[in-house]
């Protein structure tokens, strides 16, 4: 199984997410909080679909595989 660009910009986003939202805590600001939640969602999705693209791709390479 290989890495594709969506699971490492994702993974990234939702680390950054994290930190956006621990630092929106830590000042007490609700709204950077949030857009730290949000940011780390889409984050976290972004790595999903990059995961099932890799497993598609995977899957068809043993399906040529096969006779």
């Amino acid at each position: 199984m290989g890495i594709n660009k969506d699971q490492v910009e994702g993974r990234v986003k939702e680390a950054g997410g994290k930190i956006r939202e621990e630092i929106g805590k830590a000042v007490g600001s609700t709204s950077e909080t949030l857009k730290g939640k949000l940011d780390k969602t889409i984050g976290a999705a972004q790595a999903k679909l990059g995961d099932v693209a890799e497993r598609a791709k995977d899957n068809d390479k043993n399906a040529d595989r096969r006779p």
